[in-house]
């Protein structure tokens, strides 16, 4: 059994810089499949505003000590 200190404790921020990096490069993905310019410009904003996202949360984790954890 793992002693409760060397338990890693999962925030919802660090959930969501997980999800919101995964999100980011799904997005880059279909940004670098896609046909249309138009499609690849959205594709690659919606990707920035998710890093964003993942940067606040990561932010908040290391505010609150855990640095950078997350579930991924």
């Amino acid at each position: 059994m793992t002693p409760r200190s060397r338990l890693r404790r999962i925030t919802l921020d660090g959930q969501l810089l997980g999800y919101w990096e995964r999100e980011a490069a799904r997005l880059e993905a279909l940004a670098a499949a896609t046909r249309f310019i138009w499609q690849r410009r959205r594709y690659l904003r919606k990707a920035e505003t998710a890093r964003s996202k993942a940067e606040l949360s990561r932010r908040r984790e290391a505010a609150r000590g855990n640095g950078g954890a997350s579930e991924t």
